[in-house]
Protein backbone atom coordinates (compact mmCIF):
# COMPACT_ATOMS: atom_id res chain seq x y z
CA UNK A 1 0.00 0.00 0.00
CA UNK A 2 1.40 3.40 -1.02
CA UNK A 3 1.78 6.30 1.39
CA UNK A 4 -0.98 8.90 1.09
CA UNK A 5 -0.53 12.57 1.99
CA UNK A 6 -3.06 14.09 4.39
CA UNK A 7 -3.57 17.57 5.77
CA UNK A 8 -4.61 17.35 9.40
CA UNK A 9 -4.63 19.21 12.67
CA UNK A 10 -2.80 17.63 15.56
CA UNK A 11 -2.46 17.84 19.34
CA UNK A 12 0.94 16.71 20.59
CA UNK A 13 0.65 14.15 23.38
CA UNK A 14 4.16 12.82 23.87
CA UNK A 15 7.63 13.24 22.38
CA UNK A 16 10.63 10.93 22.73
CA UNK A 17 14.18 11.41 21.46
CA UNK A 18 15.24 9.15 18.59
CA UNK A 19 18.84 9.00 17.51
CA UNK A 20 20.96 12.14 17.54
CA UNK A 21 18.62 14.57 15.84
CA UNK A 22 15.12 13.09 15.54
CA UNK A 23 12.04 12.56 17.67
CA UNK A 24 9.13 10.14 17.75
CA UNK A 25 5.98 12.08 18.49
CA UNK A 26 2.56 10.80 19.49
CA UNK A 27 -0.15 13.05 18.08
CA UNK A 28 -3.92 13.04 18.33
CA UNK A 29 -5.17 14.20 14.92
CA UNK A 30 -8.59 15.33 13.82
CA UNK A 31 -8.52 13.29 10.59
CA UNK A 32 -6.54 10.15 11.48
CA UNK A 33 -7.04 9.79 15.22
CA UNK A 34 -4.10 8.68 17.37
CA UNK A 35 -0.86 8.45 15.37
CA UNK A 36 2.88 8.17 15.88
CA UNK A 37 5.37 9.99 13.64
CA UNK A 38 9.12 10.04 13.14
CA UNK A 39 10.30 13.62 12.67
CA UNK A 40 13.91 13.90 11.52
CA UNK A 41 16.42 16.66 12.08
CA UNK A 42 14.54 18.73 14.64
CA UNK A 43 17.16 18.45 17.41
CA UNK A 44 20.40 19.09 15.52
CA UNK A 45 20.53 22.75 16.49
CA UNK A 46 22.04 23.72 13.16
CA UNK A 47 21.03 26.72 11.12
CA UNK A 48 18.61 24.72 9.00
CA UNK A 49 16.80 23.01 11.90
CA UNK A 50 16.86 25.95 14.31
CA UNK A 51 14.82 25.04 17.38
CA UNK A 52 12.12 22.98 15.68
CA UNK A 53 11.76 20.72 18.72
CA UNK A 54 9.59 23.44 20.29
CA UNK A 55 6.82 22.46 17.88
CA UNK A 56 6.54 19.08 19.57
CA UNK A 57 5.98 20.07 23.18
CA UNK A 58 3.00 18.29 24.77
CA UNK A 59 -0.21 20.32 24.23
CA UNK A 60 1.13 22.03 21.08
CA UNK A 61 -1.55 22.56 18.42
CA UNK A 62 -0.24 21.92 14.92
CA UNK A 63 -1.24 22.08 11.28
CA UNK A 64 0.48 19.19 9.56
CA UNK A 65 0.93 17.48 6.23
CA UNK A 66 1.67 13.82 6.95
CA UNK A 67 2.34 10.61 5.11
CA UNK A 68 -0.10 7.88 6.11
CA UNK A 69 0.08 4.16 5.53
CA UNK A 70 -2.35 2.00 7.47
CA UNK A 71 0.12 -0.88 7.46
CA UNK A 72 2.70 1.15 9.42
CA UNK A 73 2.66 2.03 13.10
CA UNK A 74 5.16 4.84 12.53
CA UNK A 75 4.68 7.35 9.72
CA UNK A 76 6.43 10.59 8.79
CA UNK A 77 5.57 14.29 8.83
CA UNK A 78 6.21 16.29 5.69
CA UNK A 79 5.24 19.75 6.95
CA UNK A 80 4.28 21.25 10.30
CA UNK A 81 3.52 24.61 11.83
CA UNK A 82 1.67 25.92 14.86
CA UNK A 83 -2.07 26.26 14.32
CA UNK A 84 -2.20 28.29 17.54
CA UNK A 85 0.65 30.25 19.10
CA UNK A 86 -0.07 30.29 22.81
CA UNK A 87 0.35 33.49 24.78
CA UNK A 88 0.80 31.90 28.21
CA UNK A 89 0.31 28.13 28.18
CA UNK A 90 3.96 27.15 27.69
CA UNK A 91 5.43 29.89 29.92
CA UNK A 92 2.97 30.03 32.83
CA UNK A 93 3.79 27.29 35.36
CA UNK A 94 0.19 26.82 36.52
CA UNK A 95 -1.38 26.80 33.05
CA UNK A 96 1.30 24.47 31.75
CA UNK A 97 0.66 22.13 34.69
CA UNK A 98 -3.07 22.11 33.91
CA UNK A 99 -2.37 21.49 30.21
CA UNK A 100 -0.06 18.56 30.96
CA UNK A 101 -2.75 17.04 33.18
CA UNK A 102 -5.28 17.39 30.36
CA UNK A 103 -2.89 15.84 27.84
CA UNK A 104 -2.07 12.89 30.10
CA UNK A 105 -5.75 12.28 30.81
CA UNK A 106 -6.57 12.39 27.09
CA UNK A 107 -3.69 10.08 26.22
CA UNK A 108 -4.73 7.50 28.81
CA UNK A 109 -8.33 7.46 27.56
CA UNK A 110 -7.62 7.01 23.85
CA UNK A 111 -8.17 3.33 23.14
CA UNK A 112 -8.67 3.32 19.37
CA UNK A 113 -6.81 5.10 16.52
CA UNK A 114 -10.04 6.20 14.85
CA UNK A 115 -10.77 9.90 14.57
CA UNK A 116 -13.42 11.62 16.68
CA UNK A 117 -13.91 15.20 15.53
CA UNK A 118 -16.13 16.08 18.51
CA UNK A 119 -13.44 14.92 20.92
CA UNK A 120 -10.68 16.68 19.00
CA UNK A 121 -12.68 19.91 18.87
CA UNK A 122 -13.37 19.78 22.60
CA UNK A 123 -9.69 19.33 23.48
CA UNK A 124 -8.52 21.97 21.01
CA UNK A 125 -11.07 24.50 22.25
CA UNK A 126 -10.19 23.70 25.87
CA UNK A 127 -6.47 24.31 25.33
CA UNK A 128 -7.15 27.59 23.54
CA UNK A 129 -9.48 28.70 26.35
CA UNK A 130 -6.99 27.72 29.05
CA UNK A 131 -4.30 29.83 27.39
CA UNK A 132 -6.25 33.06 27.98
CA UNK A 133 -8.19 32.06 31.12
CA UNK A 134 -8.11 34.12 34.31
CA UNK A 135 -7.10 32.70 37.68
CA UNK A 136 -10.60 31.58 38.77
CA UNK A 137 -11.25 29.76 35.48
CA UNK A 138 -7.81 28.13 35.50
CA UNK A 139 -8.33 26.75 39.02
CA UNK A 140 -11.54 24.98 37.98
CA UNK A 141 -10.28 23.89 34.55
CA UNK A 142 -8.80 20.46 35.36
CA UNK A 143 -12.00 19.11 36.95
CA UNK A 144 -14.14 20.74 34.24
CA UNK A 145 -12.07 19.07 31.53
CA UNK A 146 -12.18 15.67 33.26
CA UNK A 147 -15.95 15.81 33.79
CA UNK A 148 -16.72 16.74 30.19
CA UNK A 149 -14.12 14.44 28.64
CA UNK A 150 -15.82 11.39 30.14
CA UNK A 151 -19.12 12.73 28.83
CA UNK A 152 -17.79 12.77 25.26
CA UNK A 153 -16.31 9.31 25.76
CA UNK A 154 -19.69 7.98 26.87
CA UNK A 155 -19.37 7.21 30.56
CA UNK A 156 -20.43 10.46 32.21
CA UNK A 157 -22.87 10.31 35.14
CA UNK A 158 -24.95 13.03 33.47
CA UNK A 159 -27.15 15.39 35.44
CA UNK A 160 -29.60 13.91 37.98
CA UNK A 161 -33.35 14.64 37.65
CA UNK A 162 -34.42 18.04 39.00
CA UNK A 163 -36.24 16.52 41.97
CA UNK A 164 -33.18 14.53 43.01
CA UNK A 165 -30.93 17.60 42.83
CA UNK A 166 -32.76 19.09 45.82
CA UNK A 167 -31.95 16.14 48.06
CA UNK A 168 -29.77 17.05 51.05
CA UNK A 169 -28.20 13.60 50.92
CA UNK A 170 -27.32 13.55 47.23
CA UNK A 171 -24.20 11.46 46.45
CA UNK A 172 -22.43 10.26 43.32
CA UNK A 173 -21.81 6.53 43.18
CA UNK A 174 -18.50 6.25 41.33
CA UNK A 175 -18.96 2.59 40.48
CA UNK A 176 -22.38 2.87 38.87
CA UNK A 177 -22.01 6.47 37.69
CA UNK A 178 -25.39 7.31 39.23
CA UNK A 179 -26.52 10.03 41.61
CA UNK A 180 -28.19 8.59 44.70
CA UNK A 181 -29.80 9.79 47.92
CA UNK A 182 -28.26 7.11 50.15
CA UNK A 183 -24.69 5.81 50.34
CA UNK A 184 -24.01 2.60 48.35
CA UNK A 185 -22.65 -0.53 50.04
CA UNK A 186 -19.05 0.32 49.06
CA UNK A 187 -16.66 3.22 49.62
CA UNK A 188 -16.31 4.50 46.04
CA UNK A 189 -18.62 7.48 46.13
CA UNK A 190 -18.42 11.27 46.32
CA UNK A 191 -19.72 13.01 49.42
CA UNK A 192 -22.34 15.73 49.40
CA UNK A 193 -20.05 18.75 48.86
CA UNK A 194 -17.92 17.06 46.22
CA UNK A 195 -21.07 15.88 44.45
CA UNK A 196 -22.43 19.43 44.34
CA UNK A 197 -19.20 20.68 42.77
CA UNK A 198 -19.30 17.90 40.15
CA UNK A 199 -22.88 18.90 39.33
CA UNK A 200 -21.83 22.54 38.90
CA UNK A 201 -19.04 21.46 36.55
CA UNK A 202 -21.47 19.32 34.54
CA UNK A 203 -23.80 22.30 34.15
CA UNK A 204 -21.00 24.58 32.91
CA UNK A 205 -21.00 24.39 29.12
CA UNK A 206 -18.22 26.90 28.41
CA UNK A 207 -14.93 27.49 30.26
CA UNK A 208 -15.81 31.14 30.93
CA UNK A 209 -18.66 29.92 33.18
CA UNK A 210 -16.07 28.45 35.56
CA UNK A 211 -15.44 31.94 36.93
CA UNK A 212 -18.82 31.67 38.69
CA UNK A 213 -17.95 28.41 40.50
CA UNK A 214 -16.65 29.15 43.99
CA UNK A 215 -14.80 26.36 45.73
CA UNK A 216 -11.72 25.86 47.90
CA UNK A 217 -8.51 24.30 46.61
CA UNK A 218 -9.09 21.46 49.07
CA UNK A 219 -12.50 20.71 47.56
CA UNK A 220 -11.18 20.92 44.00
CA UNK A 221 -8.36 18.53 44.86
CA UNK A 222 -10.86 16.15 46.45
CA UNK A 223 -12.93 16.17 43.27
CA UNK A 224 -9.85 15.52 41.11
CA UNK A 225 -8.95 12.52 43.29
CA UNK A 226 -12.51 11.22 42.97
CA UNK A 227 -12.48 11.70 39.20
CA UNK A 228 -9.25 9.72 38.96
CA UNK A 229 -11.03 6.89 40.78
CA UNK A 230 -14.06 7.31 38.49
CA UNK A 231 -11.91 6.95 35.37
CA UNK A 232 -10.06 3.93 36.78
CA UNK A 233 -13.39 2.22 37.54
CA UNK A 234 -14.76 2.77 34.03
CA UNK A 235 -11.65 2.33 31.86
CA UNK A 236 -9.61 -0.90 32.11
CA UNK A 237 -5.89 -0.40 32.83
CA UNK A 238 -6.34 3.32 33.43
CA UNK A 239 -3.93 3.35 36.38
CA UNK A 240 -2.82 6.52 38.14
CA UNK A 241 -2.25 10.01 36.75
CA UNK A 242 1.39 11.05 37.17
CA UNK A 243 0.56 14.73 36.69
CA UNK A 244 -2.08 14.83 39.42
CA UNK A 245 0.26 15.28 42.45
CA UNK A 246 1.99 18.16 40.66
CA UNK A 247 -1.34 19.69 39.74
CA UNK A 248 -2.55 19.52 43.35
CA UNK A 249 0.62 21.29 44.49
CA UNK A 250 0.51 24.17 42.03
CA UNK A 251 -3.23 24.80 42.50
CA UNK A 252 -3.15 24.77 46.32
Amino acid sequence: MADILHKTKGIVLKTSKYGETSVIVTVYTDKLGLQSYLVSGVRSGGKRSGNKAVFFQPAALLDMVVYHNELRTLNRVREFKFSCIYQHLFSDVIKNGVALFMIELLHKTLRQPESNEDLFGFVEDSLRALDTADTAVTANFPAFFAVHLCSILGFSPGMPPAKLRQSTGLLLDLQSGEFKETPPDHHSYAGREATLLIMELLQARLPIELANIRSSSQRRNEVLDLLEIYYSLHLPDFGRLRTLPVLRAILS
